[in-house]
């Protein structure tokens, strides 16, 4: 039932894909607003209150309307599956401007490709070159594919029903508006530090195991050998180090260089440099989708695989 899901809910995203920020992320944005407002005394257990009254409901009413339609009929259950995927996950999300901004690029229209950047990356560049419009559309391209759509399966594939993809969603979606850490080149918004603290480390132990199966999906579809490389010996210098983990074996898998300086508030904005090779451009963003696209057959043919062994040990 979950390799069935997760293709129903993937195709479906590509005919019809939902804007990141649709009616149903507005609604819990929404929701965390007012707890935040209404909770927020600047101590932890301040946010650990919080972040249970915001992750609960959506959790525990997803879960329950998935055993009562099992009750009725497995294929009504599988059907909430998918629509709760449709709406948590989002492949087509960041691909749609990612594609727009490599398009832009391939004409020569800068201009247009920094306003497309600016507008998914949350954050000004209209100081970014060619060469930083790229390399900061790809990191982001690397991040948004774990977070959208590898986080979101792994915890699928581990709890049962929809349960572990509304979780990680939520969690992630309090993360970015909670949490007191602020990464320039990554969608990460701040809030009261103690407030948001519970928010931060919920996530992070989330997070821990998918980010390292997203990092060795890279390294098995693109260069092993240098993905192993930079992971060990660059991911920690990057300012988040869960997001150095992806980036850097990433960056290595394509043999491509990520991190580094950019031209941004007036100034030169240090950053380590990842990866190994040369510098990002159209090319590189082209071989980043296809990196991210080989690496979910992956995940899609090891479901198949489990699932074929479990339906032989079965019969």
């Amino acid at each position: 039932m979950a390799l069935l899901s997760i293709l129903a809910a993937l195709l479906i995203e590509q005919w019809r894909p939902l804007p990141r920020r649709n009616s149903v992320v507005l609604m819990f944005e929404d929701y965390a607003a007012r707890l935040s407002a209404f909770l927020n005394g600047g101590e932890r257990w301040h946010g650990l209150a919080a972040w249970l009254l915001a992750v609960l409901p959506p959790v525990v009413i997803g879960g329950g309307i998935y055993y009562l339609l099992y009750e009725a009929s497995p294929v009504l259950a599988l059907l909430w599956n998918v629509l709760v995927l449709y709406l948590t996950m989002g492949l087509r999300q960041f691909s749609h401007a990612f594609t727009a901004i490599v398009a832009a690029l391939s004409r020569g229209d800068l201009d247009v490709a920094r306003e497309l950047l600016q507008e998914w990356r949350g954050l000004p560049t209209n100081e970014f070159n060619r060469v930083e419009t790229a390399r900061v559309s790809i990191e982001h391209g690397l991040i948004y594919s774990h977070r959208y759509v590898f986080g979101i399966i792994f915890w699928f594939i581990v709890l049962p029903g929809p349960i572990g993809a509304i979780l990680y969603r939520s969690a992630a979606l309090l993360n970015d508006q909670w949490a007191s850490r602020t990464e320039r080149g990554a969608s990460i918004f701040g809030g009261e530090r103690a407030f948001g603290n519970f928010a931060a480390q919920a996530f992070e132990v989330l997070d821990w195991l998918p980010v390292r199966l997203t990092a060795i999906s890279f390294a098995i579809v693109g260069d092993f050998e240098d993905a192993i490389y930079c992971w060990r010996s660059q991911a920690l210098s990057w300012a988040y180090p869960p997001h150095g983990i992806v980036l850097s074996s990433g960056a290595g898998a394509l043999g491509v260089r990520l991190g580094e300086a950019l031209h941004e508030y007036g100034s030169l904005v240090y950053r380590p440099e990842i990866g190994v090779g040369d510098e990002a451009d159209v090319g590189y963003m082209q071989s980043t989708i296809g990196l991210i696209w080989r690496a979910l057959v992956l995940w899609l043919l090891l479901l198949f695989l489990v699932a074929i062994a479990k339906w032989v040990g079965g019969a």
